[in-house]
């Protein structure tokens, strides 16, 4: 980690109506439900945001700077990861990042979609779950160091409801993945905050996305609150933990749930 912080790259972007730099994003599994509602959220305030995905940059999505801000990589594959840190320095031209959020993750299903668990789960895909939902964030967050100190800036891991209790359709490899990560993330507040970087996570209940799984709606009548969450209620909490309304919070996990996990 470098003990220094970056000078400033000449001619680096404003904010609008400031003289300010403007503030940078980097944000894994951007292209759709919350990494997409996140975007929307950071860009709406300003922020450039730099985006990494499996796919090319959707080209129906909504912020202007979104093509030329994407990065397409495959977190499951460590030499793309490793290119993809290079890719992010290189286009932060030496100036500095200030917030990662990790919300990329994956969950193998069944042949008929159904929750996978520790006795039916290959080999192959516990080490590919880990790889994308534990190893690429501590990856991405080391090989982005130097630049997170320079912005004194902030990490956020997405965890699960699942990391806690066993869970009717998250599988195996990803409630434990998930659970590592939140325990990833007290180690890191420890490692990172002498560096004045710190680090938190969100951990979503049952969020209204795409990609809900058959019977979810079943659970709502166990959320204290009677209704799913929304992706745009978890982009609004990354964003409070990527700003000075939260300066004083690192080492911390946020249950997002409506009260499911009480």
């Amino acid at each position: 980690m470098g003990s220094g912080a970056p000078a400033a790259a000449p001619g680096r972007p404003k904010a609008a109506g400031s003289n300010e730099p403007r503030k940078t994003l980097l944000l894994t599994g951007a292209s759709r439900g919350i990494g997409h509602a996140t975007v929307k959220r950071f860009s709406a305030a300003g922020w450039r945001v730099i985006t990494c995905s499996r796919h090319a940059f959707p080209e129906e999505c909504p912020w202007g700077a979104g093509p030329e801000d994407h990065i397409q990589v495959d977190l499951a594959d460590v030499d793309s990861t490793v290119a993809a840190i290079a890719e992010v320095q290189s286009r932060l031209e030496g100036g500095a990042l200030h917030a990662l959020v990790n919300n990329a993750g994956i969950s193998p299903k069944g042949p008929n979609r159904e929750r996978m668990s520790a006795i039916d789960t290959a080999l192959d895909d516990w080490k590919t779950v880990f790889q994308v939902n534990f190893f690429a964030p501590i990856m991405l967050a080391r090989g982005l160091a130097q630049e997170l100190t320079a912005a004194k800036g902030s990490i956020v891991n997405v965890t699960s409801i699942a990391g806690g209790h066993v869970h009717p359709f998250a599988g195996a490899a990803y409630a434990t993945s998930k659970a590592a990560l939140a325990a990833l993330t007290r180690e890191m507040a420890a490692d990172f905050g002498p560096f004045g970087v710190r680090v938190n996570a969100i951990a979503p209940g049952e969020i209204d996305t795409a990609i809900l799984s058959p019977g979810t709606d079943r659970l709502v009548a166990q959320i204290p609150l009677r209704r799913l969450g929304t992706p745009d209620e978890v982009a609004k909490t990354i964003y409070f933990l990527c700003t000075e309304n939260s300066s004083y919070v690192t080492g911390a996990e946020i249950h997002i749930n409506g009260g499911q996990h009480v």
